[in-house]
């Protein structure tokens, strides 16, 4: 089973995923005019009134917040110090790069989302790739495909990588039993996941911004403490991903390609940017601007922070630290508490195993919730169904707590990877879409106007949407 699971890892992220994901983001870039550098301002500027919502979907704010607690965990802060192990510090440039690419993949999946959005059975927005599959390419068995992949990646393997973090965390800086700890993890998941997408959201928003503010203070002041080390690091950094640093060894080509699939994995793995995850919580949303891209710009700001701010922080924990050893036995998030330790003292891992553990719990539920989007999606809301799926994925979180971090990590790589093809493809074929939104958006921004959407203005759309979500929204 094992060798399998490495045979279809190889498969995928030596060569296809590699320059799939790359590919996608330089054609969005290009497609969009590099929106993510040119309206890099206006990703703040929406946030500014991300607080509003209405009865049937949850702020912009809020689902920032869950997108973010689902990209803001263990690929942070244990999938950075695997790609330094595996990678060397070059996989780092790829891991920026993957994500400024990926700002513009994300701005696509998302403003897909908020548009082909639908209410369920209790009036609250759904959607996601596998909605506008549906609706926006008429495939549902494209969308099927996905929901099942997507299922069992989030519902399943991600939330046991998380959980395998947070007993390893907990273990290291405490000596706690990994059962206890999972045991602790399943009762505080399910009095989340079992109060359904507005309690998730509404924890998100309370613990996320609190935990990613403070982890980026205490990076801040490791820089600070090792100012003088900080060009060194940006050096080598630069250097390993062009096999500079290797090339008086020999071995260029190895070099170079190693740090780039470990930076584009783990990079992936850690902003979600092409995967079709995110758009999820995009969907949820109630927008504004009252316009699909607006959620497109909030979506953008959280690869931005993830990936370019937060796996910042920590590369500069574990490279100033002196603790980093090139393909060394220490990694994930120990490597991690041992160079936050270094530079702090003892408190630096038990700081760690606090944080990863918030930042993992909010992954787990943020999981959670993209996982039921797509079982209502094949099931129709059926509720028998959704709290059976409920203890098959507290059971995941129980196993992830006990399981060895290799095994979990090549099938959390797998599963992701079969959802991002297949999400790619369909952000592709409807490109003409994702183009026509950004320039109706920032055409009425700069006419001055709060940019809105109205259905009506678009009928070769409107026969696409919900009825009711965006017909005659310029009259609300």
């Amino acid at each position: 089973m094992t060798d399998l699971i490495n045979l279809m890892n190889d498969l995928l992220w030596g060569s296809i995923l590699v320059y799939l994901l790359v590919g996608v983001g330089i054609y969005f870039t290009f497609r969009l005019g590099f929106i993510q550098f040119r309206h890099f301002g206006h990703m703040f500027s929406v946030l500014r009134n991300s607080r509003k919502s209405d009865s049937s979907g949850i702020s912009s704010f809020q689902a920032l917040c869950t997108s973010l607690a689902a990209r803001v965990g263990t690929g942070n802060m244990a999938g950075v110090a695997v790609a330094l192990t595996l990678g060397g510090p070059g996989a780092i440039f790829w891991m920026w790069m993957t994500a400024m690419l990926g700002m513009a993949t994300s701005f696509a999946e998302s403003t897909l989302a908020q548009l082909y959005k639908t209410r369920d059975k209790d009036g609250n927005y759904r959607g996601g790739p596998a909605y506008y599959m549906e609706k926006g390419l008429g495939m549902r068995w494209m969308g099927v495909l996905f929901s099942i992949f997507l299922i069992i990646a989030f519902g399943l393997v991600f939330n046991a990588v998380q959980a395998n973090s947070i007993s390893s965390a907990m273990n290291t800086a405490f000596g706690f039993e990994p059962l206890h700890v999972g045991i602790v993890i399943v009762l505080l998941s399910s009095f989340v996941i079992f109060g359904g997408i507005r309690k998730i959201a509404r924890t998100a928003e309370l613990i996320v911004p609190f935990m990613a503010l403070a982890y980026i203070v205490i990076a801040l002041a490791v820089v600070f403490i090792n100012i003088d080390k900080l060009p060194a690091a940006i050096n080598l950094i630069f250097r390993s991903a062009f096999g500079l640093e290797q090339a008086a060894a020999g071995g260029i080509g190895y070099a170079i390609a190693q740090a780039m699939i470990n930076g584009v994995k783990r990079g992936l793995f850690s902003n979600e940017a092409g995967m079709g995850s995110a758009p999820n919580a995009a969907a949820s949303a109630t927008p504004y601007p009252p316009h699909p891209a607006s959620q497109g710009y909030v979506q953008m700001l959280g690869v931005f922070v993830d990936t370019i701010v937060i796996c910042s922080a920590t590369v500069a924990i574990i490279l100033m630290s002196g603790e980093y050893v090139p393909h060394g036995e220490i990694t994930g998030i120990e490597l991690t508490q041992r160079a936050l330790s270094s530079q702090v003292g003892d408190w630096g891992s038990i700081f760690v195993a606090f944080a990863i553990f918030f930042f993992a719990f909010t992954s787990i539920i943020a999981n959670y919730s993209y996982a039921e989007t797509n079982l209502i999606f094949l099931e129709h809301n059926n509720k028998k169904g959704l709290v059976v799926f409920r203890i098959i994925v507290l059971g995941m979180v129980m196993f992830g707590s006990l399981a060895t971090l290799p095994v979990v990590w090549s099938m959390a790589d797998v599963s992701m990877g079969l959802m991002a093809i297949v999400n790619l493809v369909a952000i592709l074929l409807l490109s003409g879409i994702v183009v026509k939104l950004a320039k109706d958006y920032n055409r009425q921004l700069k006419a001055g106007k709060l940019p809105t959407f109205d259905a009506n203005d678009y009928p070769e759309l409107k026969s696409q949407l919900e009825e009711g979500i965006w017909d005659n929204n310029k009259s609300q």
